[in-house]
């Protein structure tokens, strides 16, 4: 059932299962809650109270605010966290696994554990030599394309990459309803606005994340040409002992849509030992 809590700037759309401890999801860009179909239920059925939400201007969330940043997606997830009644684990997925890590600095009160799934946390710069390598060539200049143009079809074949190997059964439908939901007035200017802002608001926090730290990546990522090492380098910019590494082989950018058996098992084994 969809719930919604209002906040300054506009309306935030959620759905809560199970009970337990509080888990936040969180999604990246240009999708919805739906992205964690198969990741919520198991992990509410491992004791969890799971919620997951629309990022400001995605799903059922609403348009228009005034900005779209890490930093304000992470005030975001923190009004949730408060409004729930936290702490909280935060999950994020690319985009919102940057906001997980500036939610996670500045209240580690609210957030006791974040697990970033693919997370887009550090500067993205171009590497060159990369280009050589056909996923991540192919990524790049899709995603790009997706910035500059608007194009709702450059997104398309960038998730063609972004999914290598076997997919969900549902990949179909769901790819439909996602391109549907961007092309709903004001989507895609939400989009852009998510998509072309910087990182380094949440690359400049790593050092003063405290809460346990899992960083989950896919071995066939194609946002990046080494993504283990983009993984091992978020992990080496936080406080020593704070954050840990687990790839996921033969996934790309979303290993929870792909294997999410593997990434709860992650998840899951994360918390116990933290």
């Amino acid at each position: 059932m969809t719930e919604y809590l209002k906040i300054e700037g506009g309306e935030l759309a959620y759905e809560v299962t199970g009970e337990g401890p509080l888990i936040v999801l969180a999604h990246g860009i240009g999708d919805s809650r739906r992205t964690y179909r198969f990741l919520a239920p198991k992990l509410a059925a491992a004791g969890f109270r799971v919620a997951a939400m629309d990022v400001r201007g995605h799903g059922e969330s609403s348009i228009g605010w005034p900005a779209y940043t890490r930093t304000d997606a992470a005030s975001d997830i923190l009004a949730l966290i408060r409004h729930l009644g936290g702490p909280a684990v935060v999950v994020g997925h690319s985009f919102s696994g940057g906001a997980a890590t500036i939610a996670a600095a500045r209240s580690p009160e609210l957030v006791s554990a974040i697990v970033g799934i693919g997370p887009v946390t550090r500067e993205m710069k171009i590497d060159l030599k990369g280009m050589r390598i056909a996923r991540y060539r192919k990524g790049v200049t899709r995603l790009l394309g997706t910035a500059l143009l608007r194009s709702v079809g450059l997104w398309r074949r960038y998730l063609d990459v972004a999914y290598p190997g076997a997919r969900p059964a549902d990949h179909a439908e769901y790819l439909a309803a996602m391109i549907a939901d961007l092309r709903r007035p004001g989507r895609m200017a939400a989009f852009t606005k998510m998509g072309t802002a910087s990182p380094s608001d949440a690359g400049a926090l790593l050092g003063d994340v405290r809460s346990p730290a899992l960083v989950v990546m896919g071995t066939e990522d194609p946002d990046w040409a080494d993504p283990k090492a983009e993984a091992e380098g978020i992990v080496a910019s936080m406080p020593a002992g704070v954050g840990s590494v687990v790839m996921i082989e033969g996934t790309g950018h979303y290993p929870h849509g792909q294997r999410p058996d593997e990434v709860e098992a992650a998840i899951l084994s994360f918390l116990k030992e933290r």
